[in-house]
């Protein structure tokens, strides 16, 4: 094994830290998220450098990166785009919208309306849209990240279950610990500006990093054990006395997915059932649907997970 994605996550935690104090696991997430080439959702109050990290993320990794700030009057169009009539040619020219690049940066994505949702899924799930009954192809590298707020409900579309299951991630920020704030206040006080990454000298990955890193994480091994454990704990949550919905099968493959890369990052070319412990919170929470009565006790899907977890038998 080459430990491409060990040597990777050093550099990116070396580098990302130059603009965003703490949050390492929220980080380490979204790297792993682009290595596995799937999409993630950032969920955060306002204020805690959830759009910050991805455009960071973007720079370090030296792809091409569009934001949109969503609005409940947002239409497809302004995502996808749409065909302009040239009075010069007498033609209609495509114009291309932001979903036309490597990552997509949706911001309060559950202020979109559902009629855009459908149009950025087709994005998500097929690497594609369809303009005008055309299908136009996507950047093989694409990947959405969507931001949203989790205490801001006014003018907000929640989102459908089938969307939600196109994210292999669910990322939770949360407020910095204080040592951290210190550290990002006399940052601020000495002149750091988020909105001049130039000035931060970030160095980027090196052009081969991110496909080493991919082949790490395709070479680490699956034992039979291990597959009938990732199937048993997403059979497991389906009949969860508190779960109205459980995982789906494409949640058990993310689910192996994630936690091959947990162990590459971690520098092993094996998986153990550590790993899928460890992935599962991020990749399960925003895929169970909680029942009326677990919601009025308070609970929530991550305790459920961790109950869901200690009830499966663990291979030896």
């Amino acid at each position: 094994m080459s430990n491409a994605l060990v040597h990777m996550t050093a550099h990116a935690r070396r580098e990302l830290s130059k603009v965003i104090v703490g949050q390492q696991a929220p980080l380490d997430l979204l790297l792993l998220t682009i290595v596995c080439g799937g999409h993630a959702l950032i969920e955060g109050v306002p204020g805690i450098a959830k759009t910050l990290a991805v455009r960071t993320l973007a720079r370090l990794l030296q792809v091409r990166f569009q934001r949109v700030q969503c609005t409940p009057d947002l239409m497809p169009g302004d995502i996808v785009g749409g065909n302009i009539f040239n009075m010069a040619t007498s033609q209609f020219v495509l114009h291309q919208g932001p979903v036309f690049t490597d990552l997509l940066l949706v911001d309060e994505i559950n202020r979109m309306p559902p009629r855009t949702q459908a149009a950025l899924l087709e994005a998500m799930e097929e690497r594609q849209v369809t303009i005008d009954g055309r299908t136009q192809p996507l950047s093989p590298a694409f990947a959405t990240f969507a931001t949203q707020n989790p205490v801001e409900f006014e003018g907000t579309y929640p989102l459908p279950e089938a969307e939600l299951d196109r994210f292999l991630v669910k990322v939770r920020v949360e407020y910095p610990q204080a040592s951290d704030e210190e550290t990002l206040l006399k940052r601020c006080h000495e002149g750091f500006d988020a909105r001049n990454l130039d000035a931060l000298q970030i160095e980027p990955l090196p052009a081969a990093a991110l496909d080493e890193a991919r082949r790490d994480v395709a070479a680490v091994r699956v034992e039979a054990p291990m597959f009938t454990y990732i199937a048993a704990v997403a059979r497991r949550t389906r009949d969860w006395p508190a779960l109205t919905l459980g995982a789906s099968p494409r949640a058990a493959i993310n689910l192996m997915q994630m936690a091959k890369a947990t162990a590459a990052m971690d520098g092993r070319d094996y998986l153990l059932p550590d790993d899928v412990k460890a992935a599962a919170p991020a990749v399960l929470r925003h895929r169970l649907v909680l029942k009326p009565e677990a919601n009025l006790e308070g609970l929530t899907s991550d305790q459920v997970l961790l109950d869901v977890l200690a009830a499966v038998e663990v291979p030896a």
